[in-house]
């Protein structure tokens, strides 16, 4: 059984990284990687690019039933997505990537820095080793996403929104650098490559 998500507070800009770090602790996200189950087949479900969520061409407007079907989502090694429980495996069509990330905050500077993301599931993201930000390797058409879970360069991404991308770029470019680059949890992640 998967705990239910703590609450967030209702300001993120007032969060603090100990407080997302003890949020983060206290999120319990069933075993999805290790369940293995036999039969499969389509949830008819979809997660648009815009990061809306249908299931057989309506949308599902309860956050609540999408903050739960994310939290058994995975993607599969060929690169398709599906919703897992121990007794079946659904494949979800996804347009882009499951996630958004909708806020962000930062604290510190330079190699000291975090950057803590909201997503547009109410889940937390503190970007770093574990949680790499990638920009694409175009900078004329930046591809901005930073990992959630699963296997890195396999796993669950969110969509990095373009105002945040912003920031971020205008952290970096005040920082300098050549390539520019932002820092988050002791990791220089340039602007541009994966």
């Amino acid at each position: 059984m998967v705990s239910p998500a703590p609450s967030l507070p209702k300001d993120f800009a007032q969060l603090t990284l100990a407080e997302a770090a003890e949020l983060l602790a206290a999120r319990k996200l069933p075993p999805v990687e290790q369940w293995q189950p036999e039969r499969s087949g389509d949830s008819a479900m979809e997660i648009r690019a815009d990061g809306s969520w249908y299931h057989e061409g309506g949308r599902i407007n309860r956050p609540a039933m999408v903050r739960l079907f994310s939290t058994i989502l995975r993607r599969e090694p060929d690169g398709s997505h599906v919703l897992v429980t121990p007794a079946e495996k659904l494949a979800i069509a996804v347009e882009d990537t499951p996630f958004r990330a909708v806020e962000m905050k930062s604290e510190g500077e330079g190699a000291d820095r975090r950057l803590i993301f909201r997503l547009d599931t109410d889940d937390l993201v503190i970007a770093g080793a574990d949680n790499p930000l990638s920009f694409g390797d175009d900078p004329d058409n930046p591809d901005p996403r930073v990992h959630v879970r699963g296997l890195v360069g396999n796993g669950l991404e969110a969509r990095i929104d373009r105002a945040l991308y912003y920031e971020l770029v205008e952290m970096a470019l005040a920082e300098g650098g050549d390539p520019p680059a932002i820092w988050s949890g002791g990791v220089r992640f340039p602007l541009v490559g994966r």
